[in-house]
């Protein structure tokens, strides 16, 4: 079987980013975006999806995080997209449900070739997690799902740790695209024979 791999790299005036990427790994992961807790999130994400990551970012951290964790998922998501080809024979549908200690999250992925992002109950995370607000998290999920190229449906259905709402969201994030890209028919998985 044909390792599906991509390289990407992006440079502007806020971010300078190099990513590798495997979706036939072993988990086997290096984030280092300048903010810890962006870094703690991916690389739970790529760890459970079963991908191989390699991300390193340097970013104007003196404004905030903003730019760096929107262009870091824009670029993961791209790389995904990248890998991915034809996207000819995945299940192309994921799902997880995901506890961590208090909190569960819902995700549900489908690798249409169309982003959209429904992000759910996020006003229950807490205004501030490790030092930025918790719209950032919405940009990073938003950016992925543009990325990518893909419907992205994420729902807090509770919990009163964000650390752990958003750790719980990652790691099914993870195992719902492991199951999305894994092979499991011949051809394009539409009845009209093309995804877009």
């Amino acid at each position: 079987m044909t390792v599906r791999r991509a390289y990407l790299a992006r440079k502007t005036s806020e971010t300078e980013i190099e990513l590798r990427l495997s979706l036939e790994g072993t988990g086997s992961v290096q984030v280092r975006t300048g903010y810890g807790f962006a870094d703690h999130m991916l690389t739970l994400f790529a760890f459970w999806a079963g991908f191989d990551l390699e991300l390193s970012c340097c970013g104007d951290m003196q404004v905030d995080a903003h730019h760096t964790v929107e262009d870091c998922a824009l670029c993961l998501g791209q790389a995904i997209d990248q890998a991915l080809g034809d996207r000819k024979g995945i299940a192309r549908v994921g799902n997880a449900r995901v506890p961590m200690d208090e909190a569960l999250t819902a995700v549900d992925i489908d690798l249409s070739g169309r982003p959209c992002l429904v992000l759910r109950n996020e006003d229950t995370l807490p205004p501030v997690i490790a030092g930025e607000e918790r719209a950032l998290w919405r940009e990073l999920f938003k950016s992925l799902a543009n990325g990518c190229r893909m419907n992205l449906h994420i729902d807090f259905l509770y919990g009163e740790n964000g650390h752990h709402m958003l750790e719980s969201a990652s790691k099914g994030l993870g195992l719902a695209f492991k199951d999305a890209v894994a092979f499991t028919r011949p051809g394009i998985l539409s009845t009209k024979g093309s995804l877009d």
